[in-house]
């Protein structure tokens, strides 16, 4: 199968998944909050892609798309979030701590900027047993005003961890711009001060980020440095929930309307022959895995301790 099919078949299961949440959530059957990713599809689609399957990626509270991209598992995604005993993480986890480490998702944390430590722990461990496994590590703009950010990546240059940081920049931490939390005007340009390759996008294309990702992970295995990947994009939806938020006075609506032309499965749609034959396929995996989901038991009483620490 060619590039732009796999990314188109990622993208709308992406979107596809997040629509179906959306139309469900005000049932309150999903007992989870919700972090959307919808308008940032095309990061962990393309970043995803470029990587391959052995490697093992983490990530932020956000991770819809990054577990979609990396599994194609919607079954073991919605029993999740519905709580259900067949999950993985039998409910516990939530939208917030997905994780699959049989395909390389690691696991996703609520905690801001937490997940990187981790990740660069793990970046170790697979050099120092020459396992191969490339690491990369999501995280939000907002994560970047944490000092273990910083921690991490001077780390990683000083052990020279080929890891992929991977900055998912939508302009805000929450509802605050960066304008009023940053005392700088470019992040790419303080962290090109560190030993480290960067590299940025503003494109909403999954193909060019795809590619993008494949130079980086070039670069930094030949020069065995991390590389900071620094890819904008717009949050289409409020920060933590399925509903629009331009009545709260943050962030205009014009500003979506103007990203909203240049959408992810919009842009991808266009690059493939019948892409509705695609569409009609994830479709029927999406409703299947909502039912054999709602189908699915609680976990019994006994599994709520049970692997907790």
């Amino acid at each position: 199968m060619d590039v732009n099919t796999l990314l188109y078949k990622k993208l709308y299961l992406i979107r596809r998944c997040e629509q179906r949440i959306i139309d469900d959530y005000g049932d309150d059957a999903m007992k989870t909050p919700m972090h959307m990713s919808m308008g940032a599809e095309a990061i962990s689609a393309g970043v995803c892609l470029a990587l391959g399957d052995n490697a093992q990626v983490f990530g932020t509270y956000r991770s819809h798309a990054l577990y979609l991209a990396k599994t194609g598992n919607s079954d073991d995604f919605f029993a999740e979030i519905y709580g259900r005993g067949s999950a993985l993480l039998q409910g516990k986890g939530g939208s917030m701590h997905l994780c699959a480490p049989s395909k390389g998702v690691m696991g996703t944390s609520a905690i801001v900027a937490s997940i990187i430590p981790v990740a660069v722990g793990a970046e170790f461990a697979n050099k120092y047993a020459n396992s191969n496994k490339k690491t990369a590590v999501f995280f939000g703009d907002g994560a970047i005003d944490e000092g273990v950010f910083w921690e991490s990546l001077n780390v990683a240059c000083l052990m020279k961890l080929p890891i992929l940081f991977v900055c998912e920049d939508n302009g805000f931490a929450v509802h605050t711009p960066s304008a009023s939390r940053c005392g700088y005007d470019k992040i790419t340009n303080i962290v090109s001060q560190f030993n480290c390759v960067v590299l940025s996008s503003d494109s909403t294309d999954a193909e060019v980020i795809y590619k993008l990702t494949l130079e980086a992970i070039k670069l930094s295995n030949e020069k065995q440095l991390p590389c900071f990947l620094h890819l904008k994009y717009y949050r289409y939806l409020e920060h933590v929930g399925v509903n629009e938020d331009f009545d709260a006075g943050y962030r205009k609506r014009e500003d979506f309307e103007s990203w909203q032309k240049r959408d992810p499965i919009l842009l991808q749609r266009k690059k493939i022959t019948a892409p509705e034959l695609i569409e009609k396929e994830i479709d029927i995996q999406v409703e299947e895995s909502i039912k054999k989901s709602k189908q699915s038991p609680f976990p019994s009483d006994d599994i709520l301790l049970k692997e907790v620490v």
